[in-house]
């Protein structure tokens, strides 16, 4: 078994974490490129499950790296694989229902989460400094996302008020399922799987995800559970009908893959409790991305709130290591 490693400087854990995050971003931008030209989120979860775990096995096999696990963690591992199922599925559930951005803000609570629940399971409790810096972060993306819609231009949306909001509700319970599975995921990784191979826990977590989601997508629609929108029987699986929709999948597969086993490979080296919420710098990239690849509005109020993001972040990073 592999020894642990000594944790990354403080700056370095600060960068690294920055840039997972714009690629995690990137990744949903992407997403919602392809959900808007006819993909699924089934598809996507799946998909995107398939790449990761191909790219991790072959680089493992490459390198000659061991695949041997052992018995006592493959448990974990699974239970692990299982809240990542939950957390990818309703995740893309509320990108497809919801802006981009506020999905991800919803989302992004899984640092306060994680802390707490840390705190609660006899773990690391959150520093002073964290506790601070929380709700900094969040009020700052509450600006940076325009939650309150401060000077947006009225518009005639071609939806009902009451359709307008379900849509909304079910979006913000999809991201908060998903943050409540996140939090868990990061939380057991740290305690369960710390001197596993990163690449190997990584592989093995999504072999999970792509496994559950084959298996409930099929039977889903084995006995049509459920219908669409448009009242016909629900697809879980769903090919683009598009090139801007085929170019999405591609990208949110090539991002997430990049940016998830970095994550989980780097994870046990960056102090999970204390760095996660440097992770709210991802909703605002995903606005920038927005902003330039679908068309979003950047307003003052929200180059407002960005700046409030990266003042707490800052101070985060300028905090001394425990």
């Amino acid at each position: 078994m592999t020894p642990a490693r000594p944790p990354l400087p403080r700056w370095q854990g600060v960068v690294a974490l920055m840039i997972i995050a714009t690629a995690f971003a990137a990744n949903h931008v992407a997403a919602r490129l392809a959900f808007e030209h006819g993909a699924t989120v089934g598809t996507a979860v799946l998909v995107r499950s398939v790449v990761t775990t191909v790219t991790l096995l072959t680089l493992l096999i490459a390198t000659g790296a061991s695949l041997r696990l052992p018995a006592r963690l493959l448990g974990r591992t699974i239970v692990v694989g299982l809240l990542l199922s939950i957390q990818s599925y309703c995740l893309y559930g509320a990108v497809s229902r919801l802006p981009v951005a506020l999905a991800l803000l919803t989302f992004n609570v899984f640092p306060i989460l994680l802390a707490f629940l840390s705190w609660a399971t006899g773990g690391e409790a959150p520093t002073r400094r964290t506790l601070l810096a929380m709700p900094v972060i969040l009020a700052g993306l509450t600006l940076a996302l325009n939650v309150f819609g401060i000077g947006l231009p009225a518009t005639a949306e071609p939806v009902s008020t009451s359709e307008r909001l379900g849509q909304l509700a079910s979006g913000i319970a999809f991201a908060l399922t998903a943050s409540v599975a996140f939090s868990s995921a990061l939380l057991l990784t740290s305690r369960w799987l710390m001197d596993m191979d990163g690449r190997l826990r990584a592989s093995l977590t999504m072999a999970t995800v792509a496994v559950t989601m084959l298996i409930v997508g099929l039977a889903t629609q084995a006995i049509g559970a459920g219908v669409g929108a448009d009242g016909q029987p629900l697809q879980v699986f769903r090919l683009p009908n598009a090139p801007a929709g085929w170019l999405g999948l591609a990208l949110l597969s090539i991002l997430y893959t990049v940016a998830f086993s970095v994550l989980f490979a780097l994870l046990p080296r960056l102090g999970a409790v204390n760095n996660s919420p440097i992770m709210n710098f991802e909703p605002i990239a995903a606005l920038v991305l927005g902003a330039l690849i679908l068309d979003q509005y950047v307003l003052p109020v929200q180059v407002v709130g960005a700046l409030v993001v990266i003042g707490g972040i800052v101070y985060l990073a300028t905090g001394r290591s425990r």
